[in-house]
């Protein structure tokens, strides 16, 4: 009697070891983790790349609180504590400014790299599906920049937290020093309170010497905007809360966000690592501060479409206080700071946004599935 056993192929399947996952197939149009990891292992290989988005990001932080700490050590009666507000805005506006240019430098090189290296064709004739080669590089690249940006965020809420001087108790409104933490209607009430100081420095038709009833009159009809350019200087005076500062946070991470998967659309599109990045470097700091300050006739909402307008008045309050005009905003290429033109509604504002993560994303990747192998 012959006894045939079964071959592999006609048994049981095979097996999967202990702890092994399976292997996808090529054709899934998600990343595996594989994938993944492969892409940031190549992209951590370009250490040139990598260390100038890392100076980019995290240098000015370092350099700039490196410097205070060193001159209040060693002359502390000359120099100041290094924590301040005005040095924190300073530094979170820069690393808005670089942290979008290096994301936008890093999400080009990756959206590129395998054209110009002559991998492509390597890549597509594997079988492996052209989308999920194009969504791995997302949080491939992704991973390196939001990491850059909390640690350089983190040493700026530090030093903020435990090396600056305690925040005032009176806010200097026009010259005039109002105390702190007042609502709209409390304004109101301490500028009728001292009638003959608010019309001596405050801006109006009443001046010195004004009639009670004409102060009171005069006041009723600003308190409006005393309250808001109080609120400025009251933030812009003090240390941002716990809860600002991570709202600032979170706003500088979705700013480089933006930045590389803007960068990566957009090198994707049209194969050129150089162009893409000096166009974008243009859009930020060139296009972006003179569509968010001049409002240009019979094209406003043109001016809204550009993502850098909508990430302005996303901007925490926290923040935009620093970035008014004359304020320390001002530090680096004029600064974007507040929007000078009429605001847009928030779905508005959120569409624009989402519009642009969405549409440079779905361009990218509807390129890389079209392209010549």
């Amino acid at each position: 009697m012959t006894i045939i056993e079964p071959t592999l192929s006609e048994g049981q399947p095979e097996a999967h070891a202990p702890g092994r996952r399976p292997a996808a197939a090529n054709g899934n149009w998600l990343p595996t983790w594989d994938l993944i990891a492969t892409k940031h292992l190549e992209i951590r290989k370009r250490r040139g790349l990598i260390i100038t988005i890392a100076v980019m990001i995290v240098a000015p932080t370092v350099l700039i609180y490196g410097v205070r700490l060193l001159f209040h050590v060693v002359d502390p009666h000359s120099y100041g504590l290094a924590g301040n507000p005005g040095i924190f805005n300073q530094l979170c506006n820069l690393m808005a400014e670089f942290g979008f240019i290096a994301a936008a430098a890093l999400g080009a090189a990756v959206g590129t790299t395998d054209l110009t290296d002559g991998m492509f064709r390597h890549l597509v004739i594997t079988g492996r599906s052209r989308l999920a080669l194009y969504l791995a590089r997302i949080p491939a690249g992704l991973v390196i920049t939001v990491p850059l940006v909390a640690l350089a965020f983190s040493m700026n809420c530090l030093v903020m937290s435990y090396e600056s001087p305690p925040p005032p108790t009176s806010v200097a409104l026009y010259g005039l020093f109002v105390p702190t933490n007042l609502d709209q209607a409390g304004l109101q009430m301490w500028l009728l309170d001292h009638p003959q100081q608010a019309a001596s420095n405050l801006p109006g038709p009443a001046g010195p010497g004004a009639a009670p009833a004409l102060i009171r009159s005069e006041i009723d009809k600003t308190i409006s905007s005393l309250y808001s350019t109080y609120k400025v200087d009251e933030l812009s005076g003090s240390n941002p809360s716990d809860n600002e500062m991570a709202k600032i946070g979170l706003w500088l991470e979705l700013e480089v966000g933006i930045g590389f998967l803007v960068g990566l659309g957009l090198g994707s599109l049209t194969g050129q690592r150089t162009t893409t990045t000096i166009v974008l470097i243009g859009l930020e700091i060139i296009v972006t501060p003179i569509l968010a300050r001049v409002q240009i006739p019979y094209f406003i909402n043109g001016q809204r479409l550009v993502v850098g307008v909508a990430m302005d008045q996303l901007r925490p309050a926290g923040l935009a206080s620093g970035t008014a005009p004359g304020g320390p905003g001002q530090l680096l290429f004029g600064g974007r700071g507040a929007l000078g033109i009429p605001a847009m509604p928030t779905w508005a504002m959120i569409s624009v946004i989402v519009g642009w993560i969405v549409g440079w994303s779905v361009l990218g990747a509807w390129r890389m599935m079209t392209r010549d192998a």
